[in-house]
C-alpha cells in the first residue's frame, strides 16, 4: 500500500452489509487454548482472523514446536492447530520469540510459557519495548517462575526461565492492561496446581477478562469468578475441542457502525449480536444514546445514523472503540467527554495524545485530560493525519474523511495489524445497497 491515501467524502449516505473478518481477540485467545489442549488432534478455528497479529501469534507458536497450518477458505478463513504433546505442555525448550506489537502475543505467550521446561526470550518492536508488562512478570514470580525484563525496567524484551507452573496463591494489578490477568487466566488450568489469583485495585476493560473466563469454560475449562476481583482455577486440567468458531470482530464493526452515523446512512454487520463475546457490540448503545437508531436481530446488528447529539461516557469496559466515538463525536452537536480511559495511552501509541493533536490538526476543539478527553465540533478542514503506525488511528481518521473533503491517511497499511482490506471495504460503502465481502 502506497505511503499516503486520500479518503473521498461520500456522494450519499451508504446503504449496505459489511461483513467484517474475524475478531483478533478471540482468535488469539483460541489459539493459546488450542496449543494448550489439542493433545495429539486437529482443532480447527473457524472464521479466524489473518492480520499481522495472528500471524506474529501463529509464527511464536511454531517456533515453540506447534504445528499450524491454513485450514483453507471453504466455510470462511480458518486455521488448523496440532499439537503431539511430548512430556511437556510446551514442545520447545528454548526459542527466541518476535512478537512485533501485539500486546495479545506478548502477555498471553509470557504467561503460556511458564507451563514450558527451558529457557525463552520475547521481543518486538520499538514500541512494544516501551508498553509495560512488570505487573504480570510480579504475578508470575510469585507463582515460582523465572520472569524478568531482560533490561530490568519493566518491558520487553522479556525472559522467563520456566520450569512448570507450580500453582498456590498470586496477587496481579490490572489497571494497565487486562491482558496481564487473561494471559494469566489461560495458563492457570494446566498448572501442578490450583491457582487462586487476586486483582488488586482497579480492572481495566473487564469485558475481554469475561471472554477470557468465557472462553476457557467453552473449552471445558474449569473457571471459579466469585465475587470481590478472585478467580479460583483448579490445575492439571485436561479438555479440549475438534473446532471453534470465531464471531466477527466487534471492534473492527465499530468503524462501519461509525461510517452510518457520521453520513447518516444505514450499515448492517452479520454475525453479531448483543450476546457477542465481545464487549465492543455496546459501541452501538452509544451511538443509540447519541441520536442513531439501532436495530438488533439474531443474524446481526443494523445502525442508522440520524441528527447526533453529543454525550459524557465512561469507556473503560469498550475502549478500543474511544477512538471511533471520537471521529464521530466531530458531527455532533454540543460537546462530547470520553472519560476512565488512561490505560489506553499504552496501547500501540498514546491513544489519548494522539487523537487531541490529529483532531485539532483538522479543526476540533479537544481538551485532554489524564484519562479522557472532551471534543467539542468546530468547521473541519482537510489535513494529512498522523497515523502513529496505530491501526485504529487509521481507521477512526479514515471515517472523517467520508465527510470533510482533503483527508489524508499516512502510513495507511498499518491495518494490516488487525484488518487488512479495510480501506478496500471502506471504498465498497460507496457502491450502493449490496453485500461488502470481506
Amino acid at each position: 500500500m502506497r505511503d499516503r491515501l486520500e479518503i473521498m467524502p461520500l456522494t450519499k449516505p451508504p446503504q449496505t452489509t459489511v461483513r467484517v473478518p474475524g475478531s483478533k481477540s478471540i482468535t488469539n485467545r483460541a489459539l493459546v487454548l488450542a496449543a494448550l489442549t489439542a493433545k495429539g488432534r486437529d482443532c480447527v478455528l473457524r472464521g479466524a482472523l489473518r492480520s499481522e497479529d495472528t500471524e506474529v501469534m501463529i509464527a511464536c507458536l511454531q517456533r515453540l514446536g506447534f504445528e499450524v497450518k491454513d485450514g483453507g477458505e471453504q466455510q470462511g478463513p480458518s486455521i488448523v492447530l496440532f499439537s503431539e504433546k511430548g512430556p511437556y505442555l510446551i514442545p520447545a525448550q528454548e526459542a527466541d520469540l518476535f512478537v512485533a506489537n501485539s500486546g495479545t502475543t506478548m502477555r498471553f505467550l509470557t504467561a503460556m510459557l511458564s507451563l514450558g521446561q527451558g529457557c525463552y526470550r520475547l521481543d518486538g518492536v520499538p514500541r512494544m519495548r516501551e508498553r509495560p508488562i512488570e505487573d504480570l512478570l510480579q504475578a508470575l514470580r510469585q507463582l515460582g517462575v523465572q520472569a524478568q525484563s531482560e533490561y530490568g525496567n519493566g518491558r520487553p524484551p522479556v525472559i522467563v526461565r520456566a520450569n512448570g507452573l507450580k500453582g498456590g496463591h498470586v496477587r496481579i494489578k490490572a489497571n494497565i492492561s487486562s491482558q496481564f490477568l487473561s494471559g494469566l487466566l489461560l495458563a492457570a488450568p494446566f498448572a501442578q496446581d490450583d491457582i487462586a489469583i487476586a486483582v488488586e485495585g482497579e480492572l481495566v476493560s473487564w469485558p475481554y477478562v469475561a471472554m477470557t473466563v468465557q472462553m476457557m469454560q467453552q473449552w471445558g475449562l474449569e473457571v471459579e469468578t466469585p465475587m470481590g476481583g478472585r478467580f479460583s482455577v483448579p490445575g492439571r486440567q485436561y479438555s479440549g475441542r475438534r473446532g471453534f468458531e470465531i464471531e466477527p470482530d466487534a471492534s473492527a464493526a465499530s468503524y462501519f457502525w461509525g461510517a452510518a452515523a457520521i453520513t447518516g446512512g444505514e450499515v448492517s454487520v452479520p454475525g453479531l449480536t448483543m450476546h457477542s463475546l465481545q464487549g465492543d457490540v455496546r459501541f452501538v448503545e452509544l451511538l443509540e444514546e447519541m441520536g442513531c437508531h439501532i436495530v438488533r436481530s439474531d443474524s446481526g446488528i443494523t445502525v442508522r445514523g440520524g441528527p447526533l447529539h453529543g454525550i459524557d461516557v465512561d469507556m473503560n469496559d469498550i475502549s478500543d472503540t474511544v477512538m471511533t466515538l471520537a471521529a464521530v463525536a466531530c458531527f455532533a452537536e454540543g460537546p462530547t467527554t470520553i472519560r476512565n480511559v488512561a490505560h489506553i495511552r499504552y496501547k500501540e501509541t498514546d491513544r489519548l495524545a494522539a487523537l487531541a493533536a490529529e483532531l485539532r490538526r483538522i479543526g476540533a476543539e479537544v481538551t485532554e485530560f489524564a484519562d479522557g478527553l472532551t471534543i467539542t465540533p468546530r468547521p473541519l478542514h482537510g489535513a494529512e493525519i498522523e497515523t502513529y503506525n496505530d491501526h485504529r488511528m487509521a481507521m477512526s481518521m479514515a471515517l472523517i474523511g467520508l465527510r470533510v473533503p482533503g483527508i489524508v491517511i499516512k502510513n495507511p497499511g498499518c491495518v494490516a495489524k488487525t484488518y487488512p482490506h479495510f480501506f478496500t471495504d471502506l471504498e465498497r460503502l460507496r457502491e450502493g445497497p449490496r453485500e461488502v465481502p470481506s
